[in-house]
């Protein structure tokens, strides 16, 4: 079990950012993370941060760009080694908005029956006639 403190480990109750955001699995290991600092995907209330050693503290609301969501964490705790997942969700509170929902795909139109078989060749060229090709 992991111990989870309200202050952090360095002085003023601080901890490095990117030490906090692979605690809290943010990434998969710190160097992944120390990149996404790095290169200026993270936000410490509201400033964007490109050093690595920035510290953070209990309140402090971290905005982070990941490849197709963004997520917003409050600080809540820290500790002093990584732990499991649901250790891990005690050092945050998600503020991230709701994923949106994925638009439903129209229907292509050329459906066939289950167990229909391998089109035959009048039907690929039915097919390849609505497609457009020729």
């Amino acid at each position: 079990m992991i111990l989870v403190r309200k202050e952090g480990p360095g002085p003023g109750g601080r901890q490095r950012i990117d030490k906090w955001l692979w605690h809290a699995r943010v990434g998969k290991t710190r160097s992944l993370v120390q990149k996404l600092v790095l290169s200026g995907h993270v936000r410490l209330n509201g400033t964007r941060i490109t050093a690595s050693s920035q510290a953070v503290k209990t309140g402090d609301v971290l905005t982070i760009a990941l490849e197709n969501h963004v997520r917003i964490l409050e600080v809540k705790g820290f500790s002093e080694r990584r732990g499991s997942a649901p250790a891990a969700a005690l050092l945050y509170g998600d503020l991230s908005p709701p994923p949106v929902p994925a638009e439903p795909k129209p229907p292509s139109g050329l459906s066939r029956e289950k167990g229909a078989g391998r089109p035959t060749k009048r039907d690929l060229r039915a097919i390849n006639l609505i497609r457009g090709r020729d």
